[in-house]
């Protein structure tokens, strides 16, 4: 997602990241990688079960998800994913061009 955060933007949307991870292991990972938009560290998982992505073989994770929140605040769209195969960033872009 980080090669395409301008991409994202371009359209007039914002690009946030939720991990199980503590504030500190959030932090290492995007330091270590250059990730240039905001990670949630959502430690109590509050969040990650709102959206009904807690991974069920390891409730530590969630798992791989794409939601796009139109401004009234509703799902406009998303995309629950496998650890081994996540949605493109160009079908994210379509759907973002469709609002």
């Amino acid at each position: 997602m980080q090669e395409n955060y301008e991409s994202i933007q371009t359209t007039g949307a914002e690009l946030f990241a939720i991990s199980s991870d503590d504030i500190e292991t959030t932090k290492r990972t995007i330091d270590n990688i250059g990730l240039s938009f905001s990670v949630l560290a959502d430690t109590n998982k509050d969040v990650i079960n709102a959206y009904n992505v807690l991974d069920q073989t390891d409730t530590s994770i969630a798992r791989p998800a794409a939601f796009i929140i139109s401004s009234d605040g509703k799902v406009a769209w998303k995309s629950i994913d496998t650890q081994n195969e996540r949605v493109p960033t160009a079908t994210i872009l379509t759907e973002l061009g469709k609002l």
